[in-house]
């Protein structure tokens, strides 16, 4: 398995070094915009505040909500990343629209940062696993918590290296390179998007079997008021539980865009026309996202080791924020 992995990634960062290589006139004026058409300015530079100002949220949080559980950084952190994207789009659409190197850059930023938004709803559900009894927890996770985070960010990390070298390929002029890195590009998307969609079926089932087995944990009695944009703890958990589907959907309508996009090929109609990136990529990743600057999951992610009553006969066993 790791000499699998060091065999990736030594693709991923040659692809770049092949795609520049098989462009020797990268900067003739009148040649083919990388990518096939100049960035919109105005469209890049509101996607940047916008994912700026969410990470800027995100941060504040982070650092403002006791207990701080580090395994949410990578939260802002794709925030601020997509964000970089954006700025280096702004200065690739400055001109002229022939630099390859700028041009690889902000695209293995915009197509990458999205492992860290999966990242981040695999270690909450499995940290919200955790503040339950194990019997609990083991009858209502098709997988272990302690399984989750592994398998789905191991299987986020192959199909980052093989997206990350097809990002790189298609960055080439000559129209057969940059179809390979489409075509590789889009093997790496496929298994994305089969093992998100498999973690959303976990979600699901979680969600299902816990109002199911056990309606006192899944309907809390008399939990304090909720409120949005606050520091307070969450009793009623579930409502993590609901942001996270709006976080799979999200992910899941930019999983499948990006399918038909490299499927479409380099010179495909998605492909080369704007604004189906932004209506179907940019838009439900930060919506989705952003969520979680209105309500910040670890609210309800209890502290180990501290109890809270729930109800009369029933309490989380581990765990007070």
């Amino acid at each position: 398995m790791p000499r699998l992995f060091n065999a990736v990634f030594f693709l991923a960062c040659a692809a770049a070094v092949w795609a520049a290589d098989a462009n020797t006139d990268d900067d003739k004026p009148g040649s083919r915009p990388v990518g096939g058409y100049v960035p919109e300015k105005s469209l890049a530079a509101a996607a940047l505040a916008a994912y700026t100002l969410s990470g800027l949220v995100h941060s504040y949080y982070f650092f403002a909500v006791p207990p701080r559980r580090w395994f949410i950084c990578a939260l802002p952190l794709g925030m601020f990343a997509m964000a970089i994207g954006f700025g280096i789009r702004i200065a690739y659409s400055n001109g002229p629209p022939y630099s390859l190197g700028v041009y690889i850059i902000t695209t293995l930023f915009i197509l990458l940062s999205p492992c860290l938004y999966l990242a981040t709803d695999y270690m909450i559900l499995s940290h919200l696993a955790q503040n339950f009894d194990d019997e609990v927890s083991k009858r209502c996770l098709a997988i272990s918590h302690s399984r989750i985070t592994k398998i789905f960010v191991w299987a986020d990390i192959s199909t980052f290296l093989i997206q990350s070298a097809g990002g790189g390929l298609t960055a080439s002029k000559e129209i057969k390179t940059a179809d390979l890195g489409s075509k590789l590009a889009l093997v790496g998307l496929t298994l994305q998007a089969v093992s998100f969609g498999l973690f959303t079926v976990v979600l699901i089932v979680f969600a299902w079997r816990m109002s199911k087995l056990y309606p006192q944990l899944w309907y809390p009695k008399n939990p304090r008021p909720f409120k949005v944009f606050s520091r307070q703890p969450i009793d009623d958990w579930r409502i993590i539980i609901y942001l996270m589907l709006v976080t799979c959907v999200g992910i899941l309508v930019r999983s499948i865009f990006r399918i038909i996009e490299f499927a479409g090929g380099y010179r495909g109609a998605v492909y080369t026309h704007e604004w189906y990136f932004y209506a179907f990529d940019t838009l439900p990743l930060w919506l989705s996202m952003t969520v979680f600057a209105i309500v910040w999951p670890t609210r309800a992610i209890m502290k180990r080791g501290e109890n809270i009553e729930l109800s009369s006969t029933q309490s989380f066993a581990k765990g007070s924020a």
